[in-house]
């Protein structure tokens, strides 16, 4: 018995639904293939399914033998298609969860570049900040700036980006500026709609991170927003240097606490769990890291 064509002549059986069915979609003979899962069952030592006149259904170990043959059948599938392909253009079709913000910013300009170097490879490109289920999305992958991972993420690091603490010289001017992040709790501060996490910001105090209480009268789910409320003088915003680094450079704004530093976010590209990552989601993690930390770099 050839174990490996008994275990995918057993996963077309259970997808078709009978002997019958299989055998006539891989135009052989019906005994061939029942004699192949017979063999196999033997092999085991149990019944993988339960035969009638009427229908075939799968014992409890014939369900959880079938999972497992087609995680091994997808990878053995995408090894080989992996070897050819590295010989060959990327190709294929890519759907991508992006945060809106960074984006549209810092990434459409790096995507666009990509789709001109591997024209044949298509991209769908989806803008929020609503955290993705790739699985049940049917994304191939998203990309996520955060400090904090959820257990089972499988990501890779593409680089990282600062937060600054900003205020307009109006708002300084009048209400002070603060010298410690403990002050903060006299300021407007504005924070993200429905983010638990922002009653308080973290800073580096005396060589650890402190979470430091704040309030907020303005909160909104966009960091724009969030910085244009900043710049009219409404609080203190807390933005990571994407959203912020424009209105610095304007003077718009003003950095404050710095010697207290915030901690580095970083940049991820967020897998299915589930999945074998295929080669042009390779070549694709590749080019933004290459790109991103390229960026990093200082002028």
């Amino acid at each position: 018995m050839n174990r490996f064509e008994a275990m995918s002549l057993f996963v077309r059986v259970a997808e078709r639904g009978s002997f019958a069915a299989a055998a006539e979609q891989l135009g052989v003979a019906r005994s061939v293939v029942t004699r192949q899962v017979a063999a196999l069952e033997t092999h085991l030592g149990v019944k993988l399914m339960e035969r009638s006149t009427r229908r075939l259904a799968l014992t409890s170990a014939g369900a959880a033998y079938l999972e497992k043959c087609r995680v091994i059948l997808n990878l053995v599938e995408a090894a080989e298609t992996d070897v050819a392909e590295e010989h060959l253009m990327p190709r294929g079709h890519l759907r991508i969860g992006l945060p809106l913000v960074f984006g549209l910013k810092r990434l459409l300009p790096l995507l666009l570049d990509f789709s001109q170097r591997y024209p044949e490879i298509s991209l769908d490109m989806d803008y929020t900040d609503r955290r993705l289920n790739l699985i049940e999305e049917r994304f191939d992958l998203s990309i996520r700036i955060t400090d904090r991972l959820e257990p089972g993420d499988i990501v890779r690091k593409l680089g990282f980006c600062r937060l600054f603490a900003v205020a307009a010289p109006d708002y300084l001017a009048r209400h002070g500026r603060p010298a410690h992040p403990a002050e903060l709790k006299h300021h407007e501060c504005l924070t993200y709609t429905g983010d638990a996490s922002n009653a308080t910001w973290l800073f580096q105090v005396e060589g650890r991170l402190e979470p430091v209480p704040v309030r907020s009268r303005i909160s909104a789910n966009n960091g724009e927003a969030l910085m244009e409320a900043a710049a009219s003088g409404m609080g203190i915003a807390l933005q990571p240097d994407f959203i912020a680094e424009p209105l610095l450079a304007a003077g718009k704004v003003e950095a404050i606490l710095e010697p207290f530093a915030q901690p580095v976010l970083g940049i991820y590209a967020l897998l299915p769990s589930n999945r074998y990552t295929s080669y042009r989601v390779r070549v694709f993690i590749d080019f933004l890291a290459a790109r991103l930390q390229e960026s990093a770099l200082p002028r």
